[in-house]
């Protein structure tokens, strides 16, 4: 595999490209993962899930027996898609085990190539309803609360999206959920259209046709959403159609997260590692909430009042990784893999952001962006301009050797008349504590000692008499004691004098005969 210059591709400023454009391999734009949410949005207001059990012939005291009918046939279905599968149904009982890990290890081991993986089963928090007492009325009635059901994940490795899976509630109102990979996707993409790369976790750092992966990308955005989604749903929760019958309603198709990546593969590892440092200094240093808020699509930051932004950055075992976040929408920025340098926008609440659309009278007018599917193209348009903007505020950064570096190179041990002499490096951690100590203020009037010195660096071996090998490796014993001056702002070092050895005839002056009186 022989590494070459990426073309000029969409999703990158031109400032940061001819800057860093001859390190650049490839540039990939486009969905990383995306969760889905399947409602009967009718179901969701108490009053219509009463009409609901009218039409259904149940009354409301009876509401926990017809539920529980209900929610044995969606156990029932799951039950009998595993055994047509000839696939198993695991209860997770630890809520920290990852379940697309699991997925994988049962994949690699059984050999599946598509279908079904397993079917895992947990409870998990959920909003459903239940039958309380109103003390005014004194009759029963259907609330609407935060509660607790056995979810069932069916794990997928779907001939189109790769690795996917379908989370189906098995209590009213039956909420599903479906998460798919945008980079898992292109992979199945790239094979049909017969295009090399090598995909490490959930990143690409090679590929043979960027251009063509880019094309891939784009026609992602071109999905009928509903129809392909309807799909997992039926394999997954057959008895939606019937749920919805009643209501003449059909299941609601709505993004309740997208995760839009910009990725930039390095042609090395250390190509990245020698700027990445210096990126993440200058995101933390430069970009205040009003350039996040920037970034995001505010036009006025300055006129930002409610919420607050919020910038962590974090060591993670793959990589650091800075996130900015405002309103649950985030921006981040991390290494994957060494060699890939990915901008991602994650976009939760939608209502932050606005889409060109006709109105209930048929005018086109700037509205508020819906959650569902039918504004997915604009949550893409919103996400790569949201990573444009923070590379091009990137591309400020200098691709210059650090100070550090350049220190190391310049601060080397010296030989002078066949003797050796260390040098000093303010830069590094030794001698940059060692000089810290010495600047400290309660010195300036009454000096310092080696012992300081040992206290400040060493507090563990400040008891001991011997100076630990350690120190005087790199750090000569203090042999001298700092005296201030008349002026108290200057310091004058003067050695220190041992003390005269007394000789071994010497004897103590003779005591004293105390007076007697």
């Amino acid at each position: 595999m022989q590494n070459q210059i990426a073309p000029r591709l969409h999703g990158v400023p031109e400032s940061f490209y001819s800057k860093f454009g001859q390190f650049i391999t490839a540039i990939l734009t486009g969905f990383d993962r995306i969760r889905f949410r399947a409602t009967l949005r009718m179901l969701y207001q108490p009053a219509v899930m009463e009409r609901f059990l009218g039409y259904c012939g149940v009354k409301l005291k009876e509401f926990k027996s017809f539920a529980e009918g209900i929610t044995a046939k969606v156990k029932a279905a799951a039950y009998q898609a595993a055994a047509e599968a000839r696939r198993p149904v695991e209860y997770l009982c630890k809520g920290q085990l990852s379940k697309e890990e699991l997925a994988r290890e049962l994949a690699c081991r059984d050999k599946i190539k598509q279908g079904l993986i397993a079917i895992f089963s947990a409870v998990e928090p959920c909003l459903s309803y239940s039958l309380r007492g109103d003390p005014k009325t004194k009759r029963i009635k259907l609330v609407l609360e935060t509660r607790k059901c056995t979810h069932f994940y069916h794990y997928y490795l779907h001939e189109q999206f790769g690795l996917t899976h379908v989370r189906v509630q098995s209590w009213l109102p039956f909420n599903v959920d479906v998460c798919l990979n945008g980079r898992a996707w292109l992979a199945r993409q790239m094979d049909s259209a017969g295009i090399d790369y090598d995909q490490r976790d959930n990143c690409f750092v090679w590929i043979s046709d960027p251009a063509g992966a880019q094309e891939l990308l784009n026609q992602q955005l071109q999905t009928d959403w509903s129809s392909r989604l309807d799909e997992l749903l039926s394999q997954a929760h057959p008895l939606h159609a019937e749920l919805g019958k009643p209501l003449g309603q059909r299941y609601y198709w709505s993004a309740t997260q997208t995760e839009f990546a910009t990725d930039l593969c390095f042609k090395d590892a250390a190509s990245l590692q020698k700027l990445y440092p210096q990126f993440i200094d200058h995101a933390i240093r430069s970009f205040h909430s009003s350039d996040v808020l920037r970034f995001l699509g505010k036009q006025f930051p300055q006129m930002f009042r409610s919420g607050e932004v919020k910038s962590t950055l974090q060591h993670r075992p793959e990589g650091v990784r800075l996130r900015h976040l405002a309103k649950g929408n985030s921006l981040k920025i991390y290494d994957k893999q060494s060699s890939v340098l990915r901008i991602e926008t994650t976009i939760v609440r939608v209502e932050e952001f606005r889409v060109y659309r006709p109105d209930s009278k048929g005018e086109l007018s700037w509205q508020g962006l819906r959650r569902g599917v039918a504004d997915l193209w604009r949550r893409a348009q919103v996400s790569e301009a949201a990573n444009e903007r923070y590379l091009e505020a990137l591309a400020s950064v200098t691709a210059s050797t650090p100070l550090y570096q350049e220190a190391q190179s310049v601060c080397r041990a010296q030989f002078f008349k066949g003797k050796r002499y260390r040098a000093l490096n303010p830069w590094s951690e030794q001698d940059g504590a060692l000089l810290e100590a010495i600047s400290r203020g309660e010195f300036t009037i009454n000096g310092l000692r080696n012992r300081d010195l040992r206290k400040l660096l060493y507090p563990r071996r400040a008891s001991s008499d011997s100076t630990p090998s350690s120190i005087s490796g790199n750090h000569s014993k203090a042999n001298f004691v700092a005296r201030p001056r008349s002026d108290p702002q200057s310091l004058r070092l003067s050695p220190l004098r041992p003390k005269p050895k007394r000789s071994q005839d010497h004897h103590p002056p003779p005591s004293r005969t105390p007076r007697r009186y």
